[in-house]
C-alpha cells in the first residue's frame, strides 16, 4: 500500500456507523445517476466497489440487479450486509479485487477513487472484472469544489488547525485532476472507451449539528484535521463553524450546502 492508502485505513477504521449517520447521507445524492450511467436494469450483474453503508447496493437491488459488493473496511462490509441482505458482500481492497476476469456486466464506485493511492491501477482492476461491452461508472468530488464542500475546512483553518504530518496525499505522479476532463483522461488511460464525464451538482440540506457530527467523529480527511489537536482543537473549530454557518442557513434552520461531483463512465 502507498502512504496514502495507509492513512485512509487509519481514517476509516471503526467509523462505519459514524459514516452512515453523516457523510453517507451526502453521498447518496449521486446514486441514481451513477446507476443510470452504468446501465443498471433488472438482471444486470453488478459489482459495487467501496460499498460503504450500502446505499448503492440497496438501490441496485431495488432495480432488480444481481449485486455483489466489496469494501476494505470490515465495518462497512457489515453495514452493507444489513442494508442490502440480498447482495453478496465481502472484504476486498483495490487494486486487487477478489473476482474473476469479466465477471460483471457493470462495475460502479461511488466516491471511491478519492480514497485510493493508485487511482489508475484501481480503474484498471475495475475494468478487468467487467465483461467486454460492459460499463465502469465512477464518481469523485470535483476540485475546486462548490462552496458547501469547503465549510468545515474553512472553520478548521480559521481555528488555526493544519493537516497533520501523518495525513499523506496521493503521490503526484499517480494523481489526476478532479475535473470532468481529468477523470475522463484517467478512464481513457485505464483502457476504457466511449468515455463520458460531466459535473453533477446539488444542494445538500442538513441540520448544522448533524453536518458537524461527521468531522467531529474524525470522518474523512477534514475530520482528521479537525480532531488532530484533540478536544481543544475540535472546540475551537466548532466555534468557527458556528460563526460560518449563517452563510448557508435557510429559514427552516437547515443548511443548504452546494456540492459538486464528477460522474464518468466508460465501456470495456
Amino acid at each position: 500500500m502507498t502512504a496514502f492508502d495507509v492513512m485512509e485505513r487509519r481514517i476509516w477504521g471503526g467509523r462505519a456507523d459514524a459514516y452512515a449517520r453523516t457523510a453517507a447521507r451526502l453521498c447518496v445524492h449521486t446514486v441514481p445517476a451513477l446507476l443510470d450511467a452504468a446501465g443498471v436494469v433488472p438482471g444486470t450483474r453488478l459489482l459495487d466497489v467501496g460499498c460503504g453503508s450500502g446505499n448503492v447496493t440497496a438501490a441496485a437491488l431495488g432495480r432488480g440487479a444481481a449485486v455483489r459488493a466489496v469494501d476494505a473496511e470490515p465495518g462497512m462490509v457489515e453495514a452493507t450486509r444489513r442494508a442490502a441482505p440480498g447482495a453478496e458482500v465481502r472484504s476486498g481492497t483495490l487494486p486487487q479485487l477478489p473476482y474473476a476476469d469479466g465477471e460483471f456486466d457493470a462495475v460502479v464506485a461511488n466516491f471511491v477513487l478519492n480514497h485510493v493511492g493508485r487511482p489508475l491501477e484501481a480503474l484498471m482492476e475495475m475494468r478487468r472484472v467487467t465483461r467486454s461491452g460492459g460499463t465502469v461508472a465512477v464518481t469523485v468530488w470535483q476540485l475546486p469544489g462548490a462552496p458547501g464542500q469547503a465549510l468545515v475546512g474553512r472553520a478548521a483553518q480559521a481555528a488555526g488547525l493544519a493537516r497533520p504530518d501523518w495525513m499523506a496525499t496521493v503521490d503526484e505522479e499517480r494523481n489526476f485532476a478532479r475535473t470532468p476532463g481529468g477523470l475522463a483522461a484517467l478512464l481513457t488511460a485505464a483502457g476504457l472507451g466511449d468515455v463520458q464525464s460531466a459535473t453533477h451538482a446539488w444542494d445538500h440540506r442538513v441540520a448544522p449539528d448533524d453536518w458537524w457530527a461527521g468531522p467531529a467523529a474524525g470522518i474523512g480527511a477534514v475530520g482528521g484535521m479537525v480532531t488532530s489537536a484533540g478536544p481543544e482543537g475540535v472546540a475551537a473549530a466548532k466555534r468557527e463553524y458556528d460563526a460560518l454557518c449563517p452563510e448557508f442557513l435557510a429559514d427552516d434552520g437547515l443548511l443548504t450546502l452546494p456540492h459538486a461531483a464528477v460522474l464518468a463512465q466508460g465501456r470495456v
